[in-house]
């Protein structure tokens, strides 16, 4: 009875009906090429040409080569439809008012920031500038930091500076799901608007559907909080459905900021019980480098909303706080053809001389990762990755696993989490750099969400995050060679049918 009730629960969900009216667009677009390529030689040649066409322009142009050959395949096993589907799904290219706005975005982002800083390690250095130059966020001294293993001791702190707060609070998260984290916040943010404290809330539109009753965000309005509801999840045929914003930013008073894996719901703090135990990382800032935050929100509010909003006064009164390293929170979109976070990723992967660990729910990577993965173990160096054993996707975990065999012939440890799901988006390197963040090492996050991340330099977090990993290896299993190799040839084929269309999950 309560599987029927569920089941009847989801036919009349906005999720099944949304995504049946996106089915039988897709089905409406393919019989209307059909027919007319039918009907007429000139049709069918005309359809033919724009297929022969797009796959010419997918090619040439600067994607991802593993985006470009999924695609191209695409078009080629439908030489009628592909082409014109990559036209209103797979073309990325920005309308030229839209890509001013995202070009002045960055000059926006250097004006509000101050001169950067330059760690002394000259590796670091590079790291830090790159960073700067491509997505405008500089180095900051003056931070305090603390870093959270799991999600229950995060939401604690988080409780205890959301009380505190007496000017504004920010949040953005990816999923919020009804249960005790969420109504807790939810209580506090009441309350704190009857103080008169200014409240404001993104939620990803898609992250959501199926977390929140239909018209909640009503009930966010209704209790005085200002909500922008990301990209709303509408049946239209669009690139731009695409782009989802899977940050989690907490901001309170421009003082103090949250930021890491951890959405707004139960099973992030272990109070609901969906794969295990859900092991999930997460750091709080305080102090200077809380303005990257604090602007990033409203940068993404104002590119939302198109509301005006005076930068300045939001800027944090913070009280002195011990210098620990030096800190580079910044923001990833998928917008600007840049791919800050994975390129930070491989700079570390590249520059490590000792050791790189990696914590990551999905690890869908494109060959260039793997090959930068496999020649720094190859090289000696100590790379250990740690993936869930309990996952929440099978198809995407078939991926995960899709990768093993390659990268455990190099040299790579990849590490299965056994208690539960591994849900931490974490790199550590030599003892002197760390990042924390949103990101997973997946083609949707590198290419289609927004993300944000800390790096994190010559600080006390780098050891901890270091501690953390060793004490999660411990409690994962091993993959060797023959394990990564023992898979059935049904096995095999369906994860290499998912590896040529993984840059479109």
């Amino acid at each position: 009875m309560r599987t029927i009730k569920k089941f009847i629960s989801f036919m009349f969900s906005r999720l099944f009906l949304v995504a049946s009216m996106l089915v039988i667009q897709f089905a409406v677009v393919a019989l209307i090429v059909y027919a007319f390529s039918q009907s007429a030689i000139y049709p069918y040649m005309f359809f033919n040409i724009v297929s022969f066409i797009a796959v010419i322009f997918v090619v040439s142009n600067n994607e991802n080569p593993s985006y470009k050959l999924t695609w191209a395949i695409a078009i080629l096993i439908l030489p009628l439809t592909g082409g014109v589907f990559y036209l209103l799904l797979g073309n990325k290219r920005m309308p030229a008012k839209l890509q001013k706005r995202i070009d002045e975005s960055l000059e926006d982002t250097r004006q509000h920031m101050p001169s950067r800083l330059i760690p002394a390690d000259p590796p670091l250095a590079l790291q830090s500038q790159y960073i700067y130059n491509t997505g405008g966020y500089p180095v900051w001294a003056g931070t305090g930091s603390e870093y959270y293993p799991v999600g229950e001791a995060m939401y604690a702190r988080m409780v205890t500076e959301l009380q505190a707060a007496q000017r504004f609070i920010f949040l953005e998260y990816f999923i919020v799901r009804d249960g005790l984290m969420w109504n807790t916040i939810f209580g506090i943010l009441k309350q704190k608007v009857r103080q008169g404290v200014e409240v404001r809330m993104m939620y990803d539109d898609l992250g959501c559907i199926g977390t929140i009753p239909k018209g909640y965000d009503k009930v966010i309005r209704n209790a005085g909080i200002k909500l922008c509801v990301f990209n709303p999840f509408r049946p239209r045929i669009s690139v731009i459905m695409n782009y989802r914003d899977h940050r989690k930013i907490c901001v309170v008073d421009g003082h103090t900021a949250f930021c890491g894996g951890i959405n707004l719901a139960d099973e992030y703090i272990n109070q609901y019980e969906r794969f295990g135990h859900w092991k999930d990382t997460g750091v709080m800032l305080k102090g200077e480098a809380v303005w990257a935050f604090t602007f990033m929100y409203l940068q993404q509010w104002r590119f939302s909303t198109d509301e005006e909003i005076r930068f300045e006064d939001y800027e944090g009164l913070n009280a002195p706080v011990p210098e620990d390293g030096r800190v580079q929170p910044f923001g990833d979109s998928p917008l600007d053809n840049v791919n800050v976070t994975e390129t930070a990723y491989l700079n570390i992967i590249s520059r490590a001389t000792k050791y790189v660990f990696i914590t990551t729910p999905y690890l869908v990577i494109d060959y260039e990762m793997e090959a930068a993965l496999c020649a720094a173990a190859q090289s000696g160096i100590d790379v250990r990755i740690v993936t869930p054993h309990i996952y929440d996707k099978w198809y995407v975990h078939m991926l995960t696993r899709s990768h093993y065999a390659n990268l455990v012939k190099a040299g790579v440890k990849i590490y299965e989490y056994i208690p539960g799901f591994m849900h931490g988006k974490m790199f550590v390197s030599d003892d002197k750099v760390c990042m924390v963040g949103t990101c997973n090492m997946d083609f949707r996050s590198f290419y289609l969400h927004f993300e944000c991340s800390v790096a994190f330099y010559h600080s006390t977090i780098v050891e901890q995050v270091k501690q953390d990993m060793l004490a999660t290896q411990k409690a994962s299993r091993l993959i060797t060679l023959e394990d990564a190799r023992n898979v059935s040839i049904f096995t095999r084929m369906g994860r290499s049918f998912l590896k040529l269309f993984a840059p479109l999950m």
